[in-house]
């Protein structure tokens, strides 16, 4: 499995196990969570995408059991968490609207209680969920260089930000943000053309690729022939068509790292399958062409 250097002492796999379904799983036990991990550990699959509010606020804890009772796998793993998105529910049910919380309280409190949650004393990249309109970049940065800093986090990056979102923070910041998860695939393809990869090229930073499968939009009727074109390329190489369009976006030049997100083992253990498939430029460009509708400018 290739991997992507984010900074000097730490990488990434180029495919990223998501864990914002792992509470709604029909056996969430510990032992189940532990075959999961390992199935993509075996894979060479080794790091792991979270987030505080996962799961109304339980996946980090459904994690935690496992790495309490297999601790041995932490050492194999890179785990990604988030904070900022606050969610009026659980522990913020006193909240009147959902919002986002950029201020230093919050962002070392989150961090804190998803330590706590997963049962581990550091996560090796720290995201800020969503840019927040109410941002006091100079009280943000800081607190990320903090966290830093203090060691429960190796790194920090973003999500969803754009160009000007990431100047701000990182204007106010001594350490690197290393990464921005951002929304790519077939069917959510602005990031392409918007600037959005430009800029992470432009500073040599590896993007993650959140619902990279278009959260099951490829298999809607209106997608049928995108879905039949993924389907036959498949076939030529013994994989389905989820896998072809991994592999579209591991073709890019960007060095997406795509997010995958299943429940079921054998699936788990298919995410793979995207290396197989020879993704060539006439390819690229003819799954793109269907994606957008029509030919490209």
């Amino acid at each position: 499995m290739e991997r992507i250097s984010l900074s000097s002492d730490l990488s990434f796999s180029r495919l990223v196990y998501g864990m914002w379904r792992l509470s709604e799983a029909e056996d969430t036990s510990a032992a189940h969570v532990q075959a999961k991990i390992e199935a993509c550990l075996e894979q060479g699959i080794s790091t792991f995408d979270q987030a505080d509010i996962y799961g109304g606020y339980a996946s980090e804890k459904v994690m935690g059991q496992a790495m309490k009772a297999s601790p041995h796998l932490r050492d194999k793993m890179e785990i990604i968490t988030k904070c900022d998105i606050v969610l009026p529910m659980g522990p913020f049910a006193h909240k009147p609207v959902k919002m986002y919380d950029t201020s230093r309280e919050h962002i070392l409190t989150s961090l804190d209680n998803s330590l706590k949650a997963m049962e581990i004393d550091h996560v090796d990249c720290l995201l800020i969920h969503r840019p927040d309109p109410f941002m006091d970049p100079a009280e943000t940065g800081a607190a990320l260089d903090e966290v830093v800093k203090s060691g429960k986090a190796r790194t920090v990056g973003v999500s969803n930000f754009k160009l000007h979102d990431w100047t701000l923070l990182q204007s106010n910041m001594e350490n690197q943000l290393v990464t921005n998860q951002i929304e790519i695939s077939l069917l959510a393809h602005d990031a392409l053309s918007n600037g959005d990869l430009a800029y992470l090229q432009e500073r040599k930073i590896a993007p993650m690729a959140w619902s990279p499968l278009s959260g099951g939009a490829l298999f809607a009727p209106e997608n049928a022939k995108l879905l039949k074109l993924l389907t036959d390329t498949g076939a030529a190489y013994g994989v389905d068509a989820t896998a072809v369009a991994i592999a579209w976006l591991l073709a890019h030049p960007a060095k997406i790292m795509p997010v995958l997100g299943t429940n079921n083992l054998d699936r788990i253990r298919a995410m793979r399958d995207a290396l197989k498939v020879e993704m060539t430029r006439d390819l690229w460009f003819t799954l793109y062409t269907e994606a957008l509708g029509d030919e490209v400018p």
